[in-house]
C-alpha cells in the first residue's frame, strides 16, 4: 500500500476517493431529474387519461343537445305534416249489396224478384243511344197504352187556353177551373170582349191569375184579329199569339191537329237527362237531340209517354225506382227508392189506385182502372 513513484498508488487512492465523493452530489440531481421525469410522465398519463373522459362527456353533452334540437325541428314538421295529411274517411258501404252477373246484369240484394241492368257506359254509341231510346218507348207504350193529354178540351181553342193556363200549375187545377170559364166565355170573341176583372176572379185558383187573365185575353184577341177566331196549324202562327212558346204550340199540333211535335216540359227534360239522352238544358236543344233519335211519326205519343212516366213514376224528388219497368234500361237507376214494396207506396194516379187529372177522362184510360179527377171543391 506504500508510495510506489510520482504516479503511483496514493494518486489512485485519492482519485479513488474522490470519485465517491462526486457521487453524493450527482445522485441527488440524478434523483431530482428522475422525478421530474416520472412527474411528467404521470402528468402526461393522466392528460391522455382525461382528454377521453373530456372528450366523452363533451359527447354526451353536445347528444342530448343535438337530439333536442332535432326533437325540436321535427316537431313542427311533424305538426304540418299532420296538418296537410288529409283524414282517412272510412268508405261507405252500398244501400243494398249488388252482384253482378256474368251477363253484365245487376242484381240487387233486399230486393226480391228484381235484377236491374248495369248503367250503360259512358261511352255508348249513336246507334246503341238510338235503340236504347227506342225501345224505352216501346216498353212505356206497353205501360201506358192510353197516354193522353191530360188537360180536359172539346175543341182546339179549349185546348190552347188550357195549355197557357197550365204554366206555374197543376192539369187538375186547370181541369177544374176551365169548365166555369168556357161556360162564360165560350169563344175566342167571348174571351176578347170579357172583364179582366171577372176572368181573374175565375183564374185565381190558378195561380198568376192577373198575368194568365191579360195573355188568354190577349190571345183570343189575336186569334179575332189575325186568324179570324180560328186557332191557326202551323209552328210559325202559333209562336205568334201572346203567352204561347214551342212547348205549347206542340200540345195544340200534336192533340188538336194530330201534327207531329215533341213536349218539352219538367217532366220531359227531367226524364231524358236521367236518360242519358242528351245533356241539354235548354228546352229547344232538348227538342231537337231527342228528335233526333226518333221517327218524327212518334214524336206526340213519345211526349205523352214520357210525360206520363215523370208524373206517375219517375218523380224529381224520389222516383220509384223499385216499380219501375225500364230501371235494366236507365243509368240513372238508384237514385230513388229500389225496394219495390216501398217504391210501390210513390206511385201517383192509376198506377198508385188515384183519381187522374182530367174530369173527363178517354174511355181507354176508364177502361184501364183510371178514375176521373173530383171537381173544383170536391176534394
Amino acid at each position: 500500500m506504500g508510495e510506489q513513484g510520482p504516479g503511483g498508488g496514493r494518486k489512485t487512492a485519492k482519485t479513488a476517493k474522490t470519485a465517491p465523493e462526486e457521487a453524493p452530489e450527482q445522485r441527488p440531481a440524478a434523483k431530482t431529474a428522475t422525478r421530474k421525469s416520472t412527474a411528467a410522465t404521470k402528468k402526461a398519463a393522466a392528460v391522455e387519461k382525461a382528454a377521453p373522459t373530456k372528450k366523452a362527456a363533451a359527447v354526451k353533452k353536445a347528444a342530448p343537445a343535438k337530439k333536442a334540437a332535432s326533437a325540436k325541428k321535427a316537431a313542427p314538421a311533424e305538426k304540418a305534416a299532420a296538418k296537410k295529411a288529409p283524414a282517412r274517411r272510412a268508405p261507405r258501404k252500398p244501400a243494398h249489396a249488388e252482384v253482378v252477373a256474368a251477363d253484365g246484369t245487376v242484381a240487387v240484394k233486399n230486393v226480391p224478384a228484381k235484377t236491374v241492368a248495369a248503367k250503360p257506359p259512358t261511352s255508348e254509341s249513336r246507334a246503341a243511344l238510338v235503340r236504347r231510346a227506342r225501345r224505352i218507348n216501346r216498353e212505356l207504350a206497353e205501360v201506358y197504352p192510353y197516354a193522353h193529354p191530360e188537360l180536359d178540351f172539346e175543341n182546339p181553342f179549349q185546348l190552347i187556353v188550357a195549355t197557357v193556363l197550365s204554366a206555374q200549375t197543376t192539369d187538375l187545377r186547370v181541369n177544374q177551373t176551365t169548365p166555369g170559364l168556357f161556360a162564360k166565355y165560350p169563344t175566342p170573341e167571348d174571351l176578347a170582349a170579357a172583364n179582366p176583372e171577372e176572368v181573374e176572379e175565375i183564374l185565381r185558383p190558378t195561380g198568376f191569375f192577373r198575368a194568365k187573365t191579360k195573355s188568354v185575353i190577349g190571345l183570343s184577341k189575336a186569334l179575332v184579329e189575325q186568324f179570324g177566331g180560328e186557332v191557326p196549324d202551323r209552328l210559325e202562327d202559333l209562336v205568334k199569339l201572346p203567352g204561347v212558346g214551342r212547348k205549347t204550340a206542340f200540345v195544340v199540333l200534336g192533340n188538336a191537329f194530330g201534327r207531329p211535335g215533341i213536349t218539352v216540359d219538367t217532366h220531359f227534360q227531367r226524364l231524358v237527362r236521367r236518360w242519358q239522352w242528351t245533356d241539354e238544358t235548354d228546352p229547344d236543344k232538348i227538342e231537337a237531340a231527342v228528335g233526333a233519335l226518333f221517327p218524327k211519326s212518334d214524336w206526340t205519343d213519345l211526349s205523352h209517354h214520357v210525360i206520363w212516366h215523370g208524373r206517375r213514376i219517375c218523380h224529381a224528388r224520389k222516383p220509384a225506382c223499385g216499380a219501375c219497368p225500364i230501371a235494366p234500361l236507365c243509368p240513372a237507376y238508384g237514385e230513388g227508392e229500389t225496394d219495390p214494396e216501398k217504391a210501390r207506396k210513390l206511385l201517383k194516379y192509376e198506377k198508385g189506385g188515384f183519381p187522374g187529372q182530367r174530369l173527363k177522362p178517354p174511355q181507354a184510360y176508364l177502361d184501364a182502372g183510371g178514375k176521373p179527377a173530383p171537381p173544383l171543391g170536391a176534394g
